[in-house]
């Protein structure tokens, strides 16, 4: 391999994101819809579903390190970090799979059930996704490069977030027919196949070319000392904790937001501008019917309003945000550094968030209006921070002249799967605390708690990884002073 400053194709750039595309048909799942399918769906409280989210998130955060290290000293002829895709994508595809499966147990039973199998599918989550983040580390040295990997890394991870986001509910309900429970087996079967044939492509898509310092010798405990040594790292592993929190508890509680705060009626009304609901006697063209067929058009008994509605909602997000990656995000970087974009951006997105809390139920499109101007706000950060990973690595080989992508990675998505158990756990113990009772007409108070989680709260914590970024000392100045330090070892090691 060879380790100095190279171009990317793109074609090697569309197929590693690819990667991120199947990781993100399970990661948006799982954020935004695993509390509620447990609550709604499954049959157990929100308080127990809450608890299990976390402790099988924390339990496998704990994985990441194994993996990091694992992935670190694996050689083989295809490199460290690309062989962990082709290993994990069947097992992927299953446990995900598994753990949308209603088995017929009691409230104990499907308890455990949902406990082992979530977190089974967390770790194989860890086997998959620490290494594909670390491939992106080691695919080149050239910031802007790096920049661009993640940039268009992350407009597949949209699109598959637009899929999941928009198409689930609507899908479930098309394939269920009124049971639920079959509707998400289906759905999420036909993703699982999906995700497979995404992670064998970014396979024989993606190469390796940066490796550790010739004669760098191999230590687990000279790893764990690099990196809590590093200050880049320690604030990167408090902005993805607090970050993940946030996206896991707003996620989550979207879903109960839109299905027991916001008015129906309303929601009907506002769908029917749009085209998307059926009017009794009325004939449609071929593009209605087409929207029908993915359970997008809203019935006149407002049975699954709620679904289309939601799904509006979250694909208008997402669209702009894919707008926003492709327009903003590297563009800006390169002009004021990845720590100031993100810093701003962060901050903005935190103001939107907590707007949603003085929205009345009836207002529907300042709803939507508000979501437009978040995910706006939001969408310039989401390649950078595994483009700031990249750079932590960099920095920890350019201080200790040793280099452990995949430890370096670990760290981080420890943080990342603490946050999204905790964000879970405490958007299901909020709303429980508030009285709220699943599939039926909620209190006042329970109706309170979803607003809360929806708003103010997710505000708040994400105001904490604002703060986290004020400790990231990599410049734009430092960061090229780094690369070129580093791409002068690589040529007098060659």
């Amino acid at each position: 391999m060879k380790t100095q400053t190279q171009k990317v194709s793109m074609a090697e750039k569309i197929g590693y994101s690819l990667g991120d595309g199947s990781a993100n048909l399970i990661f948006q799942m799982m954020m935004m819809f695993q509390l509620f399918f447990y609550t709604d769906v499954f049959g157990i409280k929100a308080t127990a579903a809450g608890m299990i989210l976390l402790v099988a998130r924390i339990f496998d955060a704990f994985v990441d390190p194994v993996v990091g290290i694992l992935s670190d000293r694996t050689n083989t002829r295809w490199g460290k970090y690309r062989p962990w895709l082709l290993w994990t994508a069947i097992p992927f595809a299953v446990f995900f799979i598994l753990a949308f499966t209603t088995p017929d147990l009691s409230e104990r039973g499907k308890i455990i059930y949902a406990g082992i199998t979530y977190t089974l599918l967390m770790s194989i989550y860890s086997f998959n996704n620490t290494p594909y983040a670390s491939l992106g580390g080691v695919m080149t040295s050239d910031i802007k490069e790096r920049t661009s990997i993640s940039s268009i890394r992350f407009v597949t991870a949209t699109i598959a977030t637009f899929v999941v986001q928009g198409l689930t509910l609507p899908l479930v309900s098309k394939f269920g027919q009124g049971n639920d429970q079959r509707g998400w087996f289906l759905t999420i079967t036909l993703f699982a196949i999906i995700g497979v044939v995404l992670l064998v492509i970014t396979f024989f898509s993606a190469k390796e070319r940066i490796t550790p310092p010739v004669g760098q010798k191999t230590s687990v405990k000279q790893d764990f000392k690099d990196i809590v040594s590093s200050r880049p790292w320690k604030a990167m592993f408090i902005l993805t904790l607090f970050l993940f929190t946030t996206l896991a508890m707003w996620g989550s509680s979207m879903s109960y937001y839109f299905n027991y705060f916001v008015d129906k009626t309303a929601l009907f009304d506002f769908l029917q501008n749009f085209g998307l609901v059926r009017i009794e006697g009325e004939t449609y063209g071929m593009w209605h019917t087409f929207l029908d067929a993915f359970g997008l058009i809203a019935q006149p008994d407002h049975s699954n309003v709620f679904a289309v509605g939601f799904s509006l909602f979250n694909m208008i997000g997402q669209i702009i945000t894919l707008a926003g990656v492709i327009l903003l995000s590297g563009f800006l970087a390169n002009i004021f550094g990845k720590r100031n974009v993100f810093l701003i951006c962060l901050a903005l997105t935190a103001f939107f968030t907590a707007l949603f809390f003085v929205v009345d139920s009836t207002n529907i499109s300042t709803i939507f209006i508000i979501n437009c101007l978040k995910s706006l706000a939001y969408a310039p950060t989401i390649p950078l921070l595994w483009a700031m990973m990249g750079d932590v690595a960099d920095h920890s080989e350019w201080v200790n002249h040793r280099r452990a992508t995949g430890f370096v990675f670990a760290g981080v998505v420890f943080a990342l799967k603490a946050g999204l158990g905790i964000g879970g756990a405490i958007c299901g113990a909020i709303v429980d605390s508030f009285g709220f009772v699943s599939n039926t007409v909620q209190t006042e108070n329970a109706i309170l708690g979803i607003r809360l989680t929806s708003s103010v709260i997710p505000a708040i914590t994400f105001f904490v990884g604002v703060i986290a970024l004020f400790f990231y000392p990599i410049s734009k100045k430092l960061n090229e002073h780094i690369q070129d330090d580093l791409a002068k070892r690589r040529l007098e090691n060659n």
